[in-house]
């Protein structure tokens, strides 16, 4: 069938649709991002019509590239050096520039739901749970991530506050993301997986770029940054950003009072001298954030109001020193100093400051052996506040995490068979001495498909919070593991462990990687990881059980911590990638997860951390993102996701879709409409876990934005 008479059907259809839609009571913006995703779905039809016969024009970086390019990224995070994708023995996934651009997404943990085995689930305008393969949460305590090679794990609650996390997503070269354990190389707390997000250098970014947009959700943002350079070897830039997002509604429509609004501004210094390379980068950030408590669970005279607002703000500073002394050895000297201050009255107030010190040499001490090895040191201050829901004691303690890790990477069969072991020894200050070994082989038959497998040993070492914390968590009608009803409340405390140990886990996994051609690949990873010495909660004796003084009265009910839960996880992650023409890309990614946990059965119902962890986390995660290049000019990208039910929470699965269209009026310019959760009107991803936040509703959301290059 000729192409216009194709055109004409369409446009026959399009103008029913248009008339359909109109006629609902919907925004008229949806309406309009309704129609451009009807309209993609019959550019569709043209792509697969004209598949052998596409014009050849110049592409964006992306779509320039066939997969076996793709395959051949570098990627850092596994064993802190360059290797090339398709020859890593781990389960690796690489959120590239181009993917963060075509998606639309305004943060980083957005871009994270591009990743097979990630969970990303916001439970409020400015927080996230975030975890992989399992056992998830606001303080998901398994995970570390990177900031350019910095730390930024926090070992006073665990886990990552993602809110203090962001830098400009257009400096961002690259995310690449590690599912499963990487505890011998990045050490403690690198259980479920490892996150990097890797910058671009100085010299990559030079000249001016401004962007700026809003919406509805996205109320408005804007972004500068200007590159330059003081000598053909020392590149700068400078960089500025802010943002303001609207606030969430609960489930019975109360106002969250959770709206957001960030500023951030930072450097880059990159100085090459000979074999020697110097980086010095900085940032600084201000976000005015808040939260309201869920009064079903906390209520005066526990606290005095259930609305909160406050502020987050710091900074970091961080110097690297690279000397490349042959193509198999080299020095690397890293130092950082990071600092917040967080204030979120009533429910949480601190203050930390960490000061970190890095050090790796690799070497090639026989002709198949490349050996790394490297220390590490860390200093942690921080000073706790006491509020209505948390209090310390003591207030204040300094923590030390000492390190030394060796990795040997052996080719038994040049091209064909290699074999990697390596170990840490870390030491904390809760728990002494850990070890965590890793061996790992990786089978490439030929250049289409690469075999590998791995086993490993890691740990969670334990918070500050396990140790020190007392939470007032939530009131309970009755006694826990009774049926008697008394005629007061019962106040649920959680109470820290002075001898809680450290959480393990032993992990198996075995990969898979075929390359069909240049234009399609597929990547397949299964594991198994059995947990020992997981945090559970245990009922205090009855001499700690007191009353609350104030009134009206409350029974006071103390739960502490112990190491006595275990469980085991399995599941299976495929991705592919398909380039069906030069001008449509298709990706997509299917992940399957199955948790079981042996815990104390008494607070199953209340422990969303490890006692109902299996019905936590969905089972299934769909991902299909397609990017087509209607022009040189334009472009129009889809991204679809399914998640299932999250059943401890009684969230539902639901389906969502976020476009975005872009359009360059001229070369250095694009401006663009971007939809997300079109799909999803409002739905319920997450509810905060141990902080008694309102259960909320995400939105709905569309802006439009521009970006000037020059």
């Amino acid at each position: 069938m000729p192409n216009w008479i194709l055109a004409q059907n369409y446009y026959n259809l399009l103008r029913r649709y248009i008339n359909n839609v109109s006629t609902l009571r919907a925004p008229l913006l949806f309406n309009m991002l309704s129609v451009i995703v009807f309209t993609h779905l019959a550019t569709m039809v043209f792509a697969a019509h004209e598949m052998n016969n596409v014009s050849q024009q110049k592409k964006n970086s992306l779509m320039d590239m066939d997969i076996e390019k793709l395959m051949s990224l570098e990627v850092t995070t596994v064993s802190r050096r360059s290797q090339r994708l398709a020859e890593v023995a781990s389960a690796v996934f690489v959120i590239t520039q181009d993917d963060i651009r075509r998606s639309g997404v305004t943060s980083i943990p957005e871009a994270l739901r591009m990743v097979p085995g990630v969970e990303v689930a916001r439970t409020g305008t400015d927080k996230w749970a975030i975890g992989i393969r399992g056992l998830n949460g606001r303080f998901a305590d398994k995970l570390q991530v990177l900031m350019d090679g910095r730390s930024v794990y926090n070992p006073l609650f665990a886990g990552v506050q993602w809110e203090q996390q962001d830098t400009l997503l257009e400096d961002i070269e690259r995310i690449e993301v590690i599912r499963g354990p990487n505890a011998s190389v990045w050490g403690a707390n690198a259980v479920n997986g490892v996150i990097n997000i890797i910058t671009k250098k100085a010299a990559q970014t030079q000249g001016l770029l401004l962007t700026a947009g809003g919406g509805s959700f996205e109320r408005g943002f804007f972004g500068a940054r200007y590159g330059g350079s003081i000598n053909d070897n020392t590149h700068y830039r400078f960089y500025t950003k802010g943002f303001t997002r609207d606030q969430m509604n609960s489930i019975s429509g109360v106002n969250a009072n959770d709206a957001w609004h960030s500023a951030r501004g930072g450097f880059r210094l990159d100085h090459s001298r000979g074999i020697d390379q110097f980086t010095l980068q900085g940032d600084i950030f201000y976000n005015s954030i808040g939260d309201t408590f869920d009064k079903t669970l906390l209520s005066p005279p526990i606290i005095q109001s259930t609305a909160a607002r406050g502020h987050n703000e710091g900074g970091n500073i961080r110097l690297r020193w690279d000397r490349t002394l042959s193509e198999k050895s080299s020095i690397m000297f890293q130092t950082y100093y990071d600092r917040v201050d967080y204030k979120l009255l009533t429910s949480t107030q601190f203050r930390a400051e960490s000061f970190d010190i890095d050090f790796q040499h690799r070497f090639s001490p026989l002709d198949r052996h490349d050996l790394t090895w490297g220390a590490n040191y860390r200093l942690y201050y921080n000073k706790v506040f006491d509020t209505e829901v948390i209090t310390f004691s003591p207030r204040q303690q300094t923590n030390h995490l000492a390190s030394v890790f060796v990795r040997d990477e052996m080719t038994l069969i040049p091209e064909y068979l290699r074999f990697t072991l390596g170990t840490r020894i870390d030491h904390n200050d809760f728990t002494g001495f850990e070890i965590q070994p890793n061996a790992r082989l990786m089978w490439t038959p030929n250049s289409e498909n690469s075999i590998w497998a791995s086993v490993s040993r890691a740990v969670r070492t334990p918070s500050r919070a396990e140790n020190d914390i007392v939470l007032n968590t939530r009131i309970l009608n009755s006694v826990p593991g009774t049926n008697t009803i008394i005629p007061f409340p019962v106040l649920a405390q959680i109470v820290g462990n002075s001898n809680y140990n450290s959480e393990k886990m032993i992990a198996y996994e075995l990969g898979y990687r075929h390359q069909f051609s240049q234009n399609a690949s597929i990547d397949i990873a299964g594991f198994y990881n059995d947990y020992s010495q997981l945090r559970d909660l245990v009922s205090p004796v009855f001499k700690d059980i007191s009353v609350h003084s104030s009134f009206p009265l409350h029974l006071i009910y103390p739960i502490g911590l112990n190491n006595n839960a275990s469980g085991h996880t399995y599941g299976v992650e495929l991705s592919t990638d398909w380039k069906p023409t030069q001008r449509w890309r298709l990706q997509g990614n299917y992940s399957y997860l199955h948790i079981r946990i042996n815990s104390n059965p008494i607070f199953r119902s209340i422990d969303p951390t490890t006692g109902g962890a299996d019905k936590v986390s969905p089972n299934h995660q769909i991902s299909f993102r397609s990017h087509y290049d209607l022009s040189e000019r334009m472009q129009f990208n889809l991204w679809l996701r399914y998640i299932s039910s999250v059943d401890f929470y009684r969230i539902p699965g639901y389906v969502t879709m976020d476009a975005k269209i872009a359009y360059k009026p001229i070369r250095n310019l694009e401006v663009f409409l971007v939809g997300q959760n079109l799909f999803s009107e409002n739905h319920r991803e997450f509810v905060s876990d141990f902080i008694p936040s309102l259960p909320l509703y995400v939105p709905r959301g569309i802006y439009v934005g521009g970006e000037w290059r020059f």
